[in-house]
């Protein structure tokens, strides 16, 4: 019989690993964008380089941390002072320093002064760790103070989104792990959902029971607020809102969460509120999101270019299918990443190639809102893209009385 501190050991090992996993990927996809190093104060990417996080919705709009990630060499973390206890445990990273910010806020009229600090001490790293005869550094965010300060010191400066992008598309074997366990707390956040849902709640009453159970699992935050009822479904991409919940509405939501791990869960599901009948309008509707849903499942396979799913992919009967949502599919793991895959609809003026690869995660959406018409239908479903297919994670189901 294992202790609780063996218990704690093993789960310390396959955090460790997957951590370290996760870098090896991004410092592959360094060397191929052949950059000495990157540099990233997205809240996701930092996470993604070095296990770490602190004040993540704060960080998503005030730089105020970032991971200096070399192709060699040691990893460090700038953080906000006085939070260097907070990378304690975490392997990749090698040394925490104070982060030096340069955002008005901080900064005031010396924003410049501080932006050629931090460039200064940017471009030290670079000279104690450069081995390519390159200087040459990925950022994936950059204001025009600091692009500046790296220019005037001869510093190349490249896009490190898309490095970051690229080394996220495909997930390690932990990195799959961990995405179940979140799927799986996600699917009970949504079961809890399913037994508070009656009629007269209001639509954040229940948007409500998700955020609770997300936070009591461990989960963190969630990226939109999309739960409608009734008329406020169509058009879609409204948020929810104090209207109550009448019976015979449809309630369509889409989880959009980060959750347990920091990582990704991004399903939709519509229900029915009540005990009455289904009428025949939402029944043609869900039986027409559900058939886009499963068809454009069932094309996922590795090897299928992102062009080719676009043209195969099923689209509704004119008449429901709505162009507010041009997405077939998109990737998923800490947040929405690549790649975007929109339908033939858009793909001439907003689509671009790639192929699907073997341990991709994806997201395969519909939505059906006739134009004019009083309510939608809102599902997505996230797979993991295998040898052979695709495979299923959430064991959410969809609604048998619409169905029917």
């Amino acid at each position: 019989m294992s202790t609780h501190a063996e218990t704690s050991h093993d789960a310390d090992r396959q955090r460790h690993a997957l951590e370290l996993g996760r870098l090896e990927r991004l410092r592959a996809q360094l060397v191929v964008a052949e950059c000495d190093a990157g540099v990233f104060y997205d809240p996701v990417n930092v996470r993604y380089a070095t296990g770490t996080s602190n004040m993540q919705v704060y960080a998503l709009h005030n730089p105020c941390r970032y991971a200096y990630v070399p192709v060699e060499g040691p990893v460090v973390l700038f953080d906000f002072k006085g939070c260097e206890h907070l990378s304690d445990g975490h392997p990749v990273v090698s040394d925490v320093r104070d982060a030096t910010s340069w955002y008005h806020f901080v900064t005031g009229p010396r924003t410049e002064e501080f932006a050629d600090r931090w460039a200064a001490e940017i471009v030290e790293l670079l000279g104690s760790g450069r081995s390519t005869g390159r200087t040459r550094l990925a950022v994936d965010r950059l204001d025009p103070f600091g692009a500046r300060a790296l220019e005037r010191r001869g510093v190349e400066v490249v896009d490190g989104q898309a490095v970051a992008n690229l080394a996220k598309a495909i997930k390690t074997p932990r990195e799959v792990d961990a995405i179940r366990v979140a799927m799986a707390a996600c699917d009970d956040a949504i079961d809890q959902m399913a037994a508070a849902f009656r009629p007269g709640m209001t639509e954040q009453e229940l948007w409500s029971v998700l955020h609770r159970a997300n936070i009591a699992a461990g989960g963190e935050w969630f990226e939109t607020r999309l739960l409608t009822s009734g008329p406020r479904t169509n058009p879609w991409y409204q948020e929810c809102s104090d209207r109550v919940i009448e019976p015979g509405d449809l309630v369509a939501f889409d989880t959009d969460l980060i959750g347990v791990g920091g990582y990704s869960i991004d399903i939709s599901r519509t229900w029915l509120a009540g005990d009455a009948p289904a009428s025949d309008d939402q029944r043609r509707m869900y039986a027409a999101a559900y058939e886009q849903v499963v068809n454009n499942i069932d094309l996922i396979r590795p090897g299928l270019s992102f062009r080719e799913l676009s043209e195969k992919a099923w689209l509704p009967p004119d008449g429901l299918h709505s162009r507010t949502n041009a997405c077939v599919a998109h990737g998923v793991g800490m947040c929405n990443e690549y790649p975007l895959i929109v339908n033939r609809d858009h793909f001439p003026s907003g689509g671009y190639d790639g192929v699907i690869e073997e341990d991709m995660v994806l997201c395969i959406e519909s939505l059906v809102a006739p134009p004019g018409g009083r309510e939608a239908v809102k599902l997505e479903e996230q797979v993991l893209v295998t040898d052979t297919g695709a495979e299923v994670l959430s064991r959410s189901p969809f609604e048998a009385r619409l169905l029917g």
